[in-house]
C-alpha cells in the first residue's frame, strides 16, 4: 500500500468523524500485513469519557475482522503540528499493533513519524508487551 493512498484513506475517515462537541476531527488508516486498510474516527458523546478515538475504532474494526498484524497507522488531524495518539490509544496501539510506525498528519501536509515504542516508552503491563 502507498504512503499517499493511506494517508488519503485517513483524511476521508477525518470529515467523517462525529466531534460537534469539541470540534476536533480525526481519522485514522491501520494498515495490516495482509495489505488491508481499517480506517475509523472519533465519535464523541456529550458524556466525554464515553468518546471513541479515531484509532481504537480503527483497531477494534480490524480485530473483529480477524486481523492480528500490522504494520503502520496514519492519523489525520486538525492539530498543528500534527498530533499524536492519546495515552489511551498508545496503550491500545502497544497490545494489539506491537511496534508499528505512526504516520501522524494533518491537513496542511505536515507530517511526524514516530514508533509505538517511541510513543509509549513505558507500557503498562507484561515485560513482553
Amino acid at each position: 500500500m502507498d504512503e499517499q493512498e493511506l494517508i488519503r484513506m485517513a483524511h476521508r475517515a477525518r470529515e467523517k468523524a462525529y466531534a460537534p462537541y469539541s470540534k476536533f476531527k480525526v481519522g485514522a488508516a491501520l494498515l495490516t500485513k495482509t495489505d488491508r486498510v481499517y480506517t475509523g474516527s472519533n465519535v464523541e458523546n456529550k458524556s466525554y469519557g464515553l468518546t471513541v478515538c479515531a484509532e481504537r475504532n480503527a483497531v477494534s474494526a480490524a480485530i473483529s475482522d480477524g486481523e492480528r498484524d500490522f504494520v503502520a497507522i496514519v492519523i489525520s488531524s486538525t492539530s498543528k503540528p500534527p498530533g499524536p495518539p492519546c495515552g489511551a490509544c498508545r496503550q491500545v496501539l502497544k497490545e494489539f499493533s506491537g511496534d508499528i510506525k505512526v504516520i501522524m498528519v494533518n491537513a496542511a501536509g505536515d507530517r511526524k513519524i514516530r514508533t509505538v515504542a517511541e510513543l509509549l516508552p513505558e507500557p503498562f503491563g507484561a515485560k513482553d508487551a
